[in-house]
């Protein structure tokens, strides 16, 4: 077990926010822009968990799938979102 003064505490709260901020600059986005924006995730399906967190509370919603951009992920698959914009209240 690792010691709590070297967990990352505050990644999964920064990672929703980061959702939300790249689904107001970009209109279809993927985990890997949220790699490029965000410190590296404390275990390997963070990534999938803030995702599902905004999606759950109504921030983005899917939309397809695409090839990863990034190196490591040797070309695999990515599912792409967009912000979601509830009728009457946009997010």
């Amino acid at each position: 077990m690792k010691a709590a003064a070297l967990e990352d505490t505050t990644w999964s709260e920064d990672a929703v926010a980061t959702i939300i901020g790249i689904s107001h600059t970009q209109e279809i986005f993927t985990a890997d822009d949220l790699a490029r924006e965000l410190r590296k995730a404390p275990f390997p399906n963070a990534v999938g968990i803030a995702f599902s967190q905004a999606r759950r509370a109504g921030y983005i919603e899917p939309v397809s799938y695409t090839t990863s951009s990034q190196t490591a992920r040797k070309h695999g698959v990515v599912r792409t979102w967009r912000r979601k914009v509830n009728e009457g209240f946009s997010l």
